[in-house]
């Protein structure tokens, strides 16, 4: 297939020096391979290695980095200063987007249900928080994707040593309380008309105690339900603030909000809790949105497109 749409050259942005560089790796070659197999003259450009002057080549950027410098605002600022037009949402959305503390405290001002949370440093009274919260809790760094430095306490006295883990991959940390009817997410991707479209709600179903990162990445038992088991009317209603909450950080283009059911969901009902939204999903094998964008009936070099249609400057 060859598109008759004229995007210039297209640098595909890939690895990247984060934590979570192989994955991104991955989701880049999926995301090139796609974007050539249209005819779309697009190239491989690893930051990592290459500087990123060389970006004034390229007419658009499709940014397939994931973590640090790549989903938090760093390589969006770099493009502005080129004036390149690059796919996904721009410098404020993703530095507020990565940082999961600032997302719930900036939700919660607008009444978006997230699950109670504290921030946890090392002089913290760990008892009090384990008491407040309840057992068991997540304790998570707040600039990490991918489940890395994530931690389950299950038993009292253990949320010091899922701190001190945590903080070795980011020195702001969050404990937050669990909540534990199931694990959902809702893509969001570009309409096409100046607003956006909620994809298909994915529940996510691991074979792990939680959908951590080898559940994501590694295994091949996780299970991802769609229909999701939701009732048609709370998938709709959750579609609508997912929307929101993604709008509310600002974000534009393509992206995931997380959400958790309670334990009471009966009937496809219950009560639901935003967790975090990613401004740079996944796009491997195993990744959620080009998995409900398939249900929506969009295949996956479709999706690419669309995401790189919606490249913006500013």
């Amino acid at each position: 297939m060859v598109l008759n749409k004229n995007f210039g050259k297209v640098a595909v942005l890939l690895g990247g020096k984060s934590g979570e560089r192989e994955v991104s790796l991955k989701s880049g070659a999926a995301v090139l391979a796609a974007l050539q197999a249209q005819g779309i003259d697009a190239h491989a450009f690893d930051p990592r290695d290459q500087p990123l002057h060389d970006l004034e080549t390229f007419d658009r950027v499709f940014i397939n980095l994931h973590g640090r410098f790549g989903e938090d605002g760093c390589i969006q600022g770099a493009l502005e200063m080129l004036h390149i037009p690059y796919t996904g949402s721009g410098v404020m959305a993703s530095a507020i987007g990565m940082d999961k503390w600032r997302t719930k405290l900036l939700w919660r001002a607008m009444n978006i249900v997230t699950p109670d949370f504290e921030l946890v440093t090392a002089n913290s009274d760990f008892a009090a928080i384990e008491q407040k919260l309840g057992l068991p809790l997540f304790v998570k760094p707040a600039n990490e994707g991918s489940s890395i430095g994530i931690t389950k306490v299950k038993e009292a006295g253990g949320l010091e040593a899922a701190y001190k883990i945590a903080a070795e991959a980011d020195p702001l940390v969050i404990a937050e309380k669990f909540v534990g009817g199931g694990e959902y997410t809702v893509g969001i991707i570009s309409d096409g008309k100046g607003d956006f479209t909620a994809l298909p709600i994915i529940r996510i179903v691991p074979k792990n105690e939680f959908y951590d990162f080898e559940a994501k990445y590694i295994r091949n038992d996780t299970e991802y339900l769609y229909p999701c088991g939701l009732s048609a009317e709370k998938e709709k209603q959750i579609q609508e603030e997912a929307l929101l909450a993604f709008k509310a950080v600002g974000c534009r283009g393509w992206g995931r909000v997380d959400f958790l059911m309670d334990s009471a969901v009966t009937n496809g009902v219950g009560n639901h809790y935003f967790l975090e939204l990613n401004t740079s999903p996944g796009m491997t094998d195993h990744s959620l949105v080009p998995m409900a964008a398939k249900v929506a009936g969009i295949s996956f070099e479709a999706l690419v497109v669309r995401i790189l249609e919606s490249a913006d400057v500013g």
